[in-house]
Formats: structure tokens, sequence, C-alpha cells
């Protein structure tokens, strides 16, 4: 196995940030959350990050078991990286990580890069399971060049990735200003009078959108 810090200490904690605590580590598992990814996208979605550094911190991952290995159909000998089962264990404290963190973001940040699935991974934290709405429908996000859905049914939600039918919603917005609005940096209300926002659908279906996600 190879080298690590170690905190030398008899806790859950410490034994989880043994594996999971060095810098990138966490960036990288926020990526696999959002799907299977080669090495070459994960250097070109994290950048500041170098190739070396990189496949040690994979190797880390692999070796614990939190990550597999898997081929590229198509590709003879290309990889490709996703989440194991003790890796998707991890979904919910990251996207509660990314939801308190939303709250350090100022506008000093917003010079940085920013990509719409972080936005969509954020957002999957910010429901409010008591303001889930009791009618089923679909929400669509267009952000940027990406789309998402959230999908009401039956009192529980469902994220998704792709364009859907019949949307009772769609919120067309840029990456940044989607971010923004996630930390309320940004009220809807104020990206709608700029025109950085649109959105298309029922003033009802917005209100309970919305209200799902702390938003109101």
């Amino acid at each position: 196995m190879a080298s690590r810090r170690d905190y030398g200490q008899f806790c859950g904690l410490a034994a989880g940030l043994n594996v999971i605590g060095e810098r990138w580590t966490f960036l990288i598992v926020r990526e696999l959350l959002i799907g299977p990814v080669r090495f070459n996208e994960l250097v070109e979605n994290l950048p500041g990050v170098g190739p070396n550094l990189l496949a040690e911190r994979l190797r880390t991952l692999n070796e614990h078991g939190v990550i597999e290995q898997l081929p590229v159909e198509g590709d003879g000998r290309g990889k490709q990286y996703r989440l194991s089962e003790l890796g998707e264990q991890l979904r919910a404290p990251v996207l509660e990580l990314c939801k308190w963190g939303l709250g350090f973001l100022g506008e000093t940040d917003r010079s940085g890069v920013v990509r719409a699935e972080w936005g969509f991974l954020a957002m999957q934290a910010m429901v409010i399971e008591d303001r889930i709405p009791d009618v089923d429908e679909t929400y669509e996000f267009r952000v940027g060049d990406q789309v998402f859905c959230v999908e009401v049914r039956q009192g529980k939600v469902g994220f998704s990735r792709g364009a859907t039918t019949a949307p009772e919603l769609v919120i067309t917005s840029d990456p940044e200003t989607f971010v923004c609005i996630g930390a309320q940096m940004l009220t809807p209300f104020e990206a709608l009078a700029t025109g950085s926002i649109k959105i298309e659908g029922p003033v009802e279906a917005i209100h309970r959108c919305s209200r799902m996600l702390g938003l109101t």
C-alpha cells in the first residue's frame, strides 16, 4: 500500500481522514459522484492538480476500495474510474458538506472555475424534506451546456442528468448564476430581473420548487 499520512488516533473520524483527508481527495470524490470519469477528464475538471498527484490520490482510493477502475467501451487501453459501493456511502456526507460550504462563498470566489455539475450536486443537498411538494412534477434545469432534472414523485425527490419530457418547470441559467443562487448570493427574483435566469412554468410550480430548495 502506498505510504500515507496517519493521524495515529483510535477514532473513526481520524481513520476516515487517513483515507480521504489529503488535499484534492474530496474533490476527486465530488467528480465521481457526478459519474464515472477518465483520468484526463479529472485533470481537466480539477485545474491545479498535477497528473502525478492525481495518480497518487486515485491509487490510495483504489487501495482502500473507495473507487474502482473500469475499461472504456471501444477503447482497449482506456480506463475510467467510478465510486465503489463503499465510496457511494460518501454521497450523503459530501453533499451535506457542499451545502455547508455554500455559506462561505463570496464575491471574490466568482473569479474561480465553475462547472454546472458542482451546483447540481449542491442542489441535491438543499432539499428540505418537510417542504417536498405533495404533487408529482418535474423540474428541468438547463445550466450552460448541461441539462439536469429533478423529479418529485409521491413525496420523494429524484435527480438525473439529461432532458425529460413535458417538465412542469424549465429553468435556464449560466453556471455562475446557478451557483450564486444556491449560495444565496443572489435570489431567483434578482436573477430574473437582470435576465441572468429564465424560468418557464406556472407560478405555483415555481413557488413549490423554490420553497423545497430553501430559496424563498
